[in-house]
C-alpha cells in the first residue's frame, strides 16, 4: 500500500504539545506509530488527499444520524471516545468517518466535546457547536443531542419535500427552453430562406421571431456570457449583507416562494431557539443563534430587534408584536409560551406547525404551477406557429 503523509499534533513524552509530519499507509497506522513513540495523539490530518476526494458531502441526514447515535451512546453512559470510535467503524461516509475519528482523538487528548468539534466548524456549523457548548456546561447534553437529531432529520425531510416539488417545474422549464432553442436555431431559419427567395412581405410577429433566431445563431456567445455573468453576479451579491437583504426582499414578493421561505425560516428560528433555551443558553444568545440559523436576512433583522429589546429588559410578548415577519399564530404561541414559562415547548409546537405548512405547500406546488406552465407553453407555441405560418397564408392568397 502506498505511503501517505500525515500531519499530527500530539502531547510528547515531556508533556508539551508537539507537531510534525510522518509517513503511514492509513490513519490508524499513523496513530499507532505515535503511540509507540510514547506520544498521545491529539489530531492527525492526511496531507495527500484533497477535500474533494474524501468521500461524498456530509448531508443533513448524515449529521442527524451521527447526532442520534451520539445521544444514544451518551445516554448509555459509554465512554465518549469508545462510543465515537464505534460510530467510526460503522460510518459509510468517508469524510464524516475521518471527522468523527479526529474528534475522538482530540477528546482523548484532553479536549472537551465542544473544543474537539470546533476544529470541524465547517461540518457541524456554529449553531450546532454553540448549542453543544451550552448543553455541556449545563449537564443536559443527552437531551439536547436527541432534540438536535430530531431537528436535523426534520429539516432534511422538509428540504427533500421542497426540492422534490420543484423538480417537476424545473425539468419542464429546461425541456421547454431546449425545445424553443431548437426551433429558433434549426427550424425558423429554413422558413426564413423560403420567404426570402419568394420576397414575401413578413408581418411583425414573424420579423420579431426571425430577429431572435438570428441573434441566437450568430451571437450565442453573448447570451451564454450574460447568463454566466448573471449567475456569478447574483452569487456574489448574495454573499454581501446589504445586497443579500435586497435579494431576500425581492424573493419574499413572489407569492408561492414567499410562503415557503417564511415557513422554513420560522421553523429553523423556533427550533434553534427552543433547543438553545433547553441547553442552558440565556434568552439573548438563544435569539441571536435562532436568527443566524434561519438563513433569511429579513428574519435576522427581526431577531436582532428582539434581542436588543430583551437586552434592555423587555419581554418577547411585548416586542414580537412589532415583528412583521412572524405571522399571528407564531406571535401568539411565543407570547403564550413566555407567559406560561414553557417557551421551549411552544417553540417546538410552532416549528412542527411551520413544517406541516411547508410540506403542504410542497405537495400542492404542482397543482398551483402546472396551469401557469401549460398556459405559458401554449402561448409560446402559438406565437411561434403564427409567426411561421402567417407568411404562408399570405403566399397562398397571392397565388
Amino acid at each position: 500500500m502506498s505511503q501517505l503523509s500525515f500531519h499530527y499534533r500530539a502531547i510528547g513524552t515531556r508533556g508539551a504539545q508537539t507537531s510534525g509530519v510522518l509517513q503511514a499507509s492509513t490513519r490508524e497506522e499513523a496513530y499507532r506509530k505515535l503511540v509507540a513513540a510514547g506520544m498521545k495523539p491529539l489530531r492527525i490530518t492526511c496531507r495527500n488527499r484533497k477535500r474533494g476526494k474524501k468521500g461524498k458531502k456530509i448531508s443533513l441526514r448524515d449529521l442527524s444520524q451521527f447526532t442520534h447515535q451520539f445521544s444514544v451512546l451518551m445516554e448509555a453512559r459509554l465512554p465518549i471516545v469508545d462510543g465515537l470510535r464505534s460510530i467510526v467503524e460503522q460510518e459509510e461516509n468517508e469524510r464524516l468517518r475521518e471527522v468523527v475519528e479526529s474528534v475522538a482523538q482530540e477528546i482523548e487528548g484532553g479536549s472537551s466535546v465542544t473544543d474537539a468539534m470546533m476544529s470541524h466548524k465547517d461540518v457541524f456549523g456554529e449553531v450546532y457547536i454553540e448549542t453543544i457548548r451550552a448543553a455541556e456546561a449545563s449537564g443536559n447534553i443527552v437531551e439536547v443531542l436527541g432534540t438536535l437529531s430530531t431537528m436535523l432529520e426534520r429539516q432534511n425531510d422538509i428540504n427533500k419535500s421542497v426540492k422534490g416539488a420543484l423538480m417537476y417545474p424545473t425539468c419542464v422549464i429546461i425541456a421547454l427552453s431546449l425545445a424553443l432553442t431548437f426551433l429558433m436555431v434549426f427550424v425558423v431559419p429554413r422558413f426564413t430562406g423560403i420567404y426570402a427567395r419568394r420576397e414575401v412581405a413578413l408581418p411583425l410577429p414573424t420579423q420579431i421571431v426571425i430577429a431572435i433566431s438570428d441573434a441566437l445563431r450568430f451571437y450565442w456567445y453573448i447570451f451564454v456570457g450574460t447568463g454566466v455573468a448573471a449567475f456569478f453576479g447574483i452569487r456574489g451579491a448574495w454573499r454581501r449583507p446589504k445586497s443579500r437583504k435586497k435579494i431576500d426582499n425581492l424573493l419574499h414578493h413572489v407569492p408561492f416562494l414567499r410562503d415557503v421561505l417564511k415557513g422554513l425560516a420560522i421553523s429553523r428560528f423556533t427550533s434553534v431557539l427552543g433547543i438553545s433555551l433547553r441547553s442552558g443558553l440565556n434568552m439573548i444568545d438563544a435569539i441571536e443563534m435562532g436568527g443566524r440559523a434561519s438563513g433569511r436576512p429579513l428574519l435576522e433583522v427581526e431577531a436582532q430587534k428582539l434581542r436588543e429589546q430583551v437586552n434592555r429588559g423587555g419581554r418577547i410578548s411585548d416586542v414580537i408584536v412589532t415583528c412583521e415577519y412572524f405571522p399571528t399564530f407564531t406571535r401568539r404561541m411565543l407570547s403564550a409560551g413566555e407567559e406560561a414559562a414553557e417557551l421551549p415547548k411552544m417553540c417546538e409546537i410552532v416549528a412542527r406547525n411551520c413544517d406541516r405548512e411547508v410540506e403542504h405547500l410542497a405537495k400542492n406546488v404542482t397543482t398551483v404551477i402546472e396551469p401557469i406552465m401549460i398556459v405559458g407553453l401554449a402561448g409560446m407555441v402559438l406565437v411561434i406557429a403564427l409567426a411561421i405560418f402567417l407568411p404562408m397564408w399570405n403566399m397562398g392568397a397571392i397565388m
